[in-house]
């Protein structure tokens, strides 16, 4: 049969029962021989990217009924492969290539978020803000709500109090017509913000302690603004009624839905605790966990003092869901700072940050792990075949990680472990190089490489030029030889796949008022689509099994709706995903109601405003204030 695309949500019962093993599969299990017989899919007249140097050019592509890849080639000895049943598409000249791998990425995160109102990210007077607040209040309640049901509000943004330089005080959310807590919290993952009624049920005052890796941040009167850093916003979110079960579940569902319809199919979850297993587990049980994930269990600042404590727990927490279906374990997660834009300022810097004058100021950021605990943290886990995923914004804690890395592997001697810095926003120049000769993986999130608010009326002049000049340095990263994999750190970023690909090669994407440097740190596109394949699969140890289209590999892939290796680079964010497969079972079919419904889902949530300048921001109406300006 002949379709444009499949509409069975299954290839074939085989086909089906093959994925389900594959997505427990290592990455040794590549090398198992193909099915013989007919193919269950054949993709034909497409341009097919590989991901692999050389090689003829391939325009078909023929799954077994394994869920492994069949064959790679021409039209013709392709279709070959064709049975009476078999499920024939045709391509339209459209790109066929690996799924996308997210190597940092928070999806249970954005399944929870989207259950509460969003401010999207907007930049907004006082005035403004307070209006969306009221009509939130109305919205989750009215007067039946007071005065004791929390008002929680997704994806504030930090910087966006307008004037410029604006600071957020609980005395302006004292001032909305409610006695109910209330609290904001910042779509970055780093701040909150709350009403003193929040700050009461928290018991927070003048003299409360910060805790580790977090700050209560204080007024010139001693008092607290209202404003909590990093693992500060815990001592308020703890007081936060949960949602169900029931209700978590069916919102990750939706978002997870949503990841397939972009193209996603394997992702490292990025803040993994029992919690977050357990809804795993429960969405794997129902049938509606589509992708492969790699959980890494976070470690707070206290568990990284304790080397034996912390391997003892993220064993435990092994060895009770290891039978999960589509979960792979042995990635532990670590913050080092905080985020470097003003005014949090909570990322660390080997020098320190200026006044917005040009003036250096005494505050260098928060480095929440020295070098030496870091070390022997990572020799613990590294000598049991564990990875270790960094977060790492600034160049200090950059540094402090490779250091760890180092002292790990003179304590261990072992090697490809392929231990992880995320984000990399400032790394020194003398760092560059340590990447390649440490075997560590360089893990960008580079839709965030764009000149717009966030970096350069909340950075410039607050690093100064030298340093803004090499932010997120993904070229000279390259040309050190170091491994780039890429994330989108979904939902501190709306999940746009193909915008965050084109940003990566002309550092600007859709919503950049400009470029950021391409002329030093752009990405060229081969560079760009591998990062986000082969490179991740690389980063998440799975690139025996995925990663590239090849003969004996998963069927993990995504066919799109335009050739996206020659397309012009600014058509790249507009990129549509017509199917895409996971272990040869269709997980997003674009024709299907569910896909619809997903990839309306997506666009939903790639709609709301982007945190660039004011005038871009407020150059339409957008969904948070409804507001219209010239």
């Amino acid at each position: 049969m002949t379709s444009s695309v499949s509409r069975r949500g299954l290839l074939a019962a085989a086909g089906a029962a093959g994925a389900a093993g594959l997505l427990g599969a290592g990455a040794g299990s590549a090398s198992a021989a193909p099915a013989r017989g007919s193919a269950a899919l054949v993709v034909h007249g497409a341009r097919v990217f590989t991901g692999t140097p050389g090689g003829a050019p391939a325009t078909a592509v023929a799954v077994g009924r394994d869920g492994r890849i069949l064959a790679v080639g021409g039209d013709a000895e392709v279709r070959r492969l064709a049975g009476r049943d078999t499920e024939v598409v045709d391509g339209r000249g459209a790109t066929l290539m690996s799924g996308i791998h997210d190597g940092h990425v928070h999806p249970l995160g954005a399944g929870d978020r989207s259950l509460r109102p969003s401010l999207e990210g907007a930049e907004t007077t006082a005035a403004e803000l307070t209006e969306i607040l009221t009509g939130f209040l109305a919205d989750t309640g009215g007067a039946g709500a007071e005065p004791d049901t929390w008002l929680v509000v997704e994806d504030w943004n930090p910087v966006g109090l307008l004037p410029s330089g604006t600071l957020p005080h609980h005395a302006l959310l004292d001032a909305l017509p409610t006695r109910r807590p209330v609290a904001l919290v910042g779509g970055d993952g780093h701040n909150l913000w709350a009403n003193q009624r929040a700050l009461d049920i928290a018991g927070i005052t003048a003299t409360t302690p910060d805790p580790a890796g977090g700050r209560i941040v204080k007024g010139a009167d001693g008092q607290p603004t209202g404003v909590l850093k990093d693992d500060a916003q815990e001592l308020v979110k703890r007081h936060v009624p949960e949602p169900t079960r029931a209700e978590l579940v069916e919102a990750c569902a939706k978002v997870l839905a949503q990841a397939a319809a972009s193209g996603v199919t394997t992702m490292m979850d990025a803040l993994v605790g029992r919690h977050e297993l357990e809804l795993y587990q429960a969405l794997s049980a129902a049938g509606r966990l589509p992708q492969r994930i790699v959980p890494a269990i976070r470690l707070d600042v206290e568990q990284t003092k304790d080397p034996a404590a912390s391997k003892a727990y993220a064993l435990g927490l092994e060895r009770e869901f290891r039978g999960v279906a589509g979960l792979r374990f042995g990635t532990v997660k670590v913050f080092l700072d905080g985020v470097i834009e003003y005014p949090a300022q909570t990322a660390a810097l080997l020098d320190p940050y200026l006044d917005g004058q040009g003036r250096p100021t005494a505050n260098r950021g928060e480095l929440y792990t020295s070098a030496a605990d870091y070390g022997r943290l990572t020799a613990a886990f590294n000598a049991i075949g564990w990875q270790m995923h960094a977060h790492g914004l600034g160049d200090r804690a950059v540094r402090t990680a490779l250091d760890g890395y180092e002292a790990a592997l003179r304590a261990t001697g072992k090697r490809d472990l392929r231990n992880t810095v995320a984000h990399l926003q400032l790394v020194d120049p003398a760092d560059l190089p340590r990447f390649a000769r440490l075997g560590v993986a360089a893990c960008m999130q580079l839709q965030w490489a764009t000149a717009d608010t966030w970096t350069m009326e909340a950075l410039l002049p607050y690093i100064g030029p030298e340093r803004h000049r090499r932010m997120y340095p993904a070229r000279s990263l390259e040309r050190a030889g170091a491994r780039l994999t890429g994330g989108s750190d979904w939902p501190v970023d709306a999940l746009q796949v193909w915008n965050q690909l084109r940003t990566a090669i002309d550092r600007q994407g859709a919503y950049g008022a400009g470029a950021l440097h391409p002329e030093l740190e752009s990405l060229s596109r081969t560079s760009t689509l591998r990062m986000h394949t082969l490179g991740t699969a690389w980063q998440l140890r799975q690139d025996g099994l995925t990663g590239t289209v090849e003969r004996g590999k998963a069927a993990d892939l995504v066919l799109l709706d335009r050739d996206v290796t020659r397309c012009p680079v600014a058509d790249i964010s507009g990129t549509q995903v017509r199917m895409t497969l996971v272990g040869g079972r269709v997980v997003h079919d674009a024709a299907s109601a569910a896909g619809r419904a997903a990839a309306a889902g997506l666009a939903r949530g790639a709609a709301g405003p982007r945190p660039a300048s004011y005038a871009a921001v407020h150059g339409g109406r957008h969904r948070a204030c409804g507001c219209t300006r010239p």
